[in-house]
């Protein structure tokens, strides 16, 4: 019955050590947490969960010593152009969504969802997944090898998970023939050899991909495993704790990691080796591992021994030659059993289980042999084949390059637009994978909602108005093109220079009659007004002229400019506009652009007149404006409330009737609310004299008087 009490007191201290040290992890004082985690194992039997703390902690602190880059897909670097950021491999089948970023057609489908995995759009959704046409048939012009390669993956693929582990080997083995510094294909063929029992090939294989690609998690945590197969377990778990810095939600390698600290943290009783996690079953003889990691552990100076016992191999992570490679393997490991020798003399307060001369020579023993196995990888990174120059064959980070084309097979012709037949600009890849000029892409769906080449219906793409610039068409370009780029560039923006000038061909809308200041709302269903209103837009000026239509001329020779305050599109192309006028202008050219009216226009203002004539000419404009508000209070309230919706309130008098060049804006207000015809109103925005505008206003209203009287 004692004992029961004293079982619970000890399992009660062991959780509270538990809960300190998961403290001190977090805080990044590993050295004292580690102290807790092994005094918490003496009372009670530790699970690997209840070391993730710890775990994290180790892994916060690789990543802040190695400057490390987060998240599980890799920044892209130089040479990445052609590379998916899902499965880190060669393109293949690539489709381009509308958010402009580029996937494998098969990892997009295993992803079973449509959401982009580097900007979270979901704009694929309910869209069938088509490879983008030009883009496909580029990389199996311009690099056939890797193009080839990257099938020969996806078949090896299927094949694995039919459990047809040769042939899937055979096909890993072609493909590695063709892109011998592809790191996936290694980073598979790895795995596939671990299926296979073949752990030294594996092992081999995952050092290659890391060796190739250094700051890609997946190739760590393959490694990791390798070595856990083969018994090396000091190695292994500094792989998973470095896939982990890199990738903080990769759980197999915190899984991993955690199960390898737990072994050095509970003892192994010599009958019950078979109750370990399966990942134990692997490792070297545990009476070796104890005597070298464990008092290293518990050791005065925990913290130096932890960065020894998960530092990170040299060869991997920097390009350091190898002799300075093997000088820094060889004094860290000497200092370690200097290190473990000096200890002798502590305190057993200090030290409670100090390293026996023999643990030493455990030590010197393993330095020995991981001497040799940092010479056989230096052996085995020499035989990986290598076809790229020496320039491209490491980027700044001693990372291997990634897939470049030849600039002599790079043809412009090949990057043309099938609708401007220019190289492209702004490239947008519709939903069928057909590519086009952004701007030529709009224009001909001003038209018709149909793809131009395939005639697939792009309604739903219209509906969105949402046209994003696919990425690696555009950084193609500018990496292999860029004078033909440049002297593009240059072209459009004459284009967009000269639409947007607003005194030389200036389209104009040829509608209704339209005054300063007086909102004109108009309803654009027109393709050629589509194409005119979008250029508005584009150039900034939101400007364009309206003006009468003409039976002779086409248009009127008087207009005014309106300004587009809004425009709200629909999901057919059609667009409400919301403009209001601005100036007045005469038409001293006619002439048209693109299907849509334009002209060269010269701006008019009211002649300011002074004096008697500037006196006379206030009197009249208060009598005017008394006379209209008057006809316009006495008309209904029905009628009143359509105009106000409609046109607004009715300006107020002008203290100074000359200070706008236009005139008085309630003298404009009056005008389009009048019912008058076209024809009639015409005269008065050609007039410059205010004088002659207001009596021409003061007899429409005595007309309209007089009529009502009768």
């Amino acid at each position: 019955m004692g004992s029961q009490p004293q079982s619970a007191e000890l399992a009660a201290e062991g959780q509270g050590l538990l809960r300190r040290a998961d403290a001190l992890a977090g805080g990044g004082r590993l050295r004292e947490a580690c102290r807790l985690y092994q005094l918490a194992s003496r009372h009670q039997p530790l699970r690997a969960e209840q070391l993730e703390a710890l775990v994290e902690g180790l892994a916060q602190g690789i990543r802040r010593r190695e400057r490390l880059p987060g998240g599980s897909l890799p920044q892209p670097r130089d040479g990445d152009l052609f590379r998916c950021r899902l499965c880190q491999g060669f393109l293949f089948e690539p489709v381009s969504l509308p958010c402009g970023h580029t996937f494998c057609k098969k990892c997009l489908e295993r992803a079973g969802e449509p959401l982009c995995a580097l900007c979270q759009d979901r704009g694929a959704a309910g869209q069938p997944l088509r490879v983008n046409v030009i883009l496909s048939n580029l990389l199996a012009k311009w690099l056939s090898g890797q193009a080839k390669a990257s099938q020969l993956r996806h078949e090896g693929n299927l094949l694995y998970k039919e459990k047809k582990l040769q042939a899937a080997l055979q096909k890993y083995n072609e493909a590695v023939s063709l892109a011998p510094n592809d790191h996936l294909l290694y980073s598979n063929r790895s795995q596939i050899n671990s299926t296979l029992k073949s752990y030294e090939g594996a092992l081999h294989d995952a050092e290659t991909a890391c060796r190739l690609q250094p700051y890609w998690s997946k190739g760590h945590l393959r490694k990791g495993q390798a070595l856990a197969n083969v018994g090396k377990i000091e190695e292994s778990l500094r792989e998973f704790l470095f896939c982990l810095a890199l990738d903080f939600g990769n759980r197999t390698a915190k899984s991993e990691a955690q199960k390898l600290l737990l072994s050095l943290f509970s003892p192994i009783p010599g009958n019950a080796q078979e109750h370990l996690p399966d990942i134990l079953q692997l490792l070297s003889p545990h009476s070796r591992l104890k005597g070298n990691l464990l008092n290293s552990v518990g050791s005065g100076d925990t913290s130096h021994n932890l960065q020894r016992l998960l530092k990170v191999n040299v060869e991997q992570k920097k390009d350091f030659p190898a002799q300075e490679e093997q000088i820094t393997t060889d004094c860290s490991l000497r200092k370690s059993v200097q290190m473990l020798e000096s200890k002798k003399g502590c305190s057993e307060d200090e030290n409670q289980h100090p390293p026996t001369p023999e643990s030493a020579l455990l030590m010197a023993e393993k330095c020995s042999l991981l001497k040799r196995k940092y010479c056989s990888e230096e052996t085995r990174s020499a035989e990986v084949p290598c076809k790229i120059t020496k320039k491209d064959a490491v980027d700044a980070r001693g990372s291997s390059a990634g897939h470049r084309i030849p600039f002599e097979l790079v043809d412009p012709s090949d990057l043309d637009c099938s609708l401007c037949m220019r190289l492209f600009y702004e490239p947008v890849t519709t939903p069928c994978g057909h590519t086009f000029c952004l701007k030529c892409l709009e224009r001909c769906l001003d038209h018709n909602p149909k793809c131009p080449l395939c005639k697939e219906g792009l309604s739903e793409c219209l509906a969105m108005r949402r046209y994003c610039k696919t990425v690696v068409m555009e950084e193609l370009i500018a990496t292999y093109l860029p004078e033909e780029l440049t002297e593009r560039r240059k072209v459009y923006e004459e284009e967009i220079a000269e639409l947007s000038n607003l005194n030389k061909n200036v389209p104009i809308f040829v509608c209704t009659m339209a005054y300063p200041t007086v909102p004109c709302p108009l309803h654009i269903f027109e393709p050629c007004y589509r194409l005119m209103i979008r250029r508005c837009m584009e150039t900034g000026t939101k400007q364009f002229g309206m003006c009468l239509s003409d039976p002779v001329k086409g248009f009127a020779d008087y207009g005014c400019i309106l300004e587009i305050r809004n425009v709200e599109f629909f999901a057919d192309g059609r667009s409400v506009v919301d403009s209001i006028g601005r100036r007045r202008f005469k038409v001293i050219e006619h002439s048209q652009r693109d299907g849509y009216n334009t002209a060269d226009i010269e701006y008019i203002e009211d002649q300011k007149v002074q004096g008697e004539d500037s006196a006379e000419l206030l009197v009249l404009h208060d009598s005017v404006y008394d006379q209209a508000y008057t006809w316009f209070n006495s008309l209904k309230q029905a009628l009143k409330s359509r105009i106000l919706s409609h046109f607004g309130p009715m300006p107020t008098k002008d203290p100074d009737p000359q200070a706008n060049p236009n005139g008085p804006a309630w003298c404009w207000w009056v005008l389009a609310v009048l019912p008058l015809e076209s024809r009639a109103q015409l005269p008065f925005l050609a007039m410059k004299s205010l004088k002659d505008r207001l009596n021409g206003i003061r007899r429409v209203l005595t007309f309209m008087s007089r009529a009502r009287s009768r």
